[in-house]
């Protein structure tokens, strides 16, 4: 039978068990759910919601599109819309799950952090530590979704959507970190990416060589410069020069330095200098720029 007839034969339910509102993030304790349905939930979907599930107790096992999860708390569960699955929990089971709209959240995450929507739009099921850097936080935004869900407010939705994508944040760097465990290779690279980035915060006001930047994180200038283009696909050089511009562009529009002020703020001795330095780099001189932007934005107040 073709997967799309299947579909349609199997219960399709806004919320299973309730209607829910598509404007709303809805929030339950999972064995509120689950004991009305004797803790086995059928196969079922639904059409345009997505839901997160955290096990802080208990256990059982999921199916998520033919595929079976064996679940063993604490651990994360994401079912995007359309997806078929169904569960059988055991009674012991403890945790939250929650429940809105596929579209609302994959419009935020396309505007904030477009490479979210692959973590949104695909089922996993993920080991999780609370104790981490990385699982502490999850109780905390759950509960904080489920207060928002439980006493209505002005600017509810948006809060909870908020809360939400704050959640897939912790998502993504949960399935990251486990893609990362099977590869040390890739994670000792990835660890070195980030300390590049924040020495590029660190000193993005300094104009430090890159012999600097390499010296810090005890590699060689030429294994920095084979980092940058994996990571970035550009130069050393070119990452330091991209950062002393997103540095410059900011205080050219929320400050009131004068130019010669930024470029002294940057490391540059030469205001003239810094001028056909940040307009090589963006086709502008620093004043067209502070004027473009500052006029743009009183446009849109």
């Amino acid at each position: 039978m073709p997967a799309n007839a299947a579909r349609k034969t199997l219960p399709n339910y806004a919320l299973y068990g309730a209607q829910a509102a598509v404007d709303s993030v809805h929030h339950e304790r999972i064995p509120a759910r689950a004991s009305r349905f004797g803790f086995e939930i059928e196969p079922h979907f639904h059409e345009a919601l997505i839901q997160v599930l955290y096990l802080t107790d208990g256990g059982g096992e999921t199916s998520i599109d033919g595929q079976l999860w064996q679940l063993e708390a604490p651990c994360l569960v994401v079912i995007p819309a359309r997806s078929v699955h169904g569960f059988r929990f055991h009674e012991a089971v403890d945790g939250h799950v929650i429940t809105t709209a596929q579209s609302a959240i994959e419009s935020i995450a396309m505007t904030a952090a477009p490479e979210l929507l692959a973590f949104v739009r695909t089922p996993a099921v993920l080991t999780v530590d609370p104790q981490s850097r990385r699982g502490a936080p999850l109780e905390a935004l759950f509960d904080a979704i489920g207060r928002e869900a439980e006493h209505p407010e002005r600017w509810q939705y948006t809060a909870g959507l908020a809360l939400t994508i704050a959640l897939f944040v912790q998502i993504a760097r949960q399935c990251e970190q486990a893609r990362l465990a099977g590869n040390p290779a890739r994670a000792a690279l990835v660890a070195r990416i980030e300390r590049f980035r924040l020495l590029l915060d660190e000193r993005c006001r300094t104009r430090q060589p890159v012999a600097s930047y390499a010296d810090a994180m005890g590699i060689s200038a030429g294994q920095l410069t084979r980092i940058c283009r994996e990571a970035f696909g550009i130069s050393t050089i070119e990452a330091i020069d991209r950062r002393a511009v997103h540095e410059a562009r900011r205080l050219l529009v929320y400050s009131t330095l004068s130019v010669k002020q930024i470029a002294r703020e940057l490391g540059f001795r030469d205001e003239a200098y810094f001028g056909r330095f940040f307009r090589k780099q963006t086709g502008l001189r620093p004043t067209e720029y502070r004027h473009q932007e500052q006029g743009r934005l009183s446009h849109s107040a």
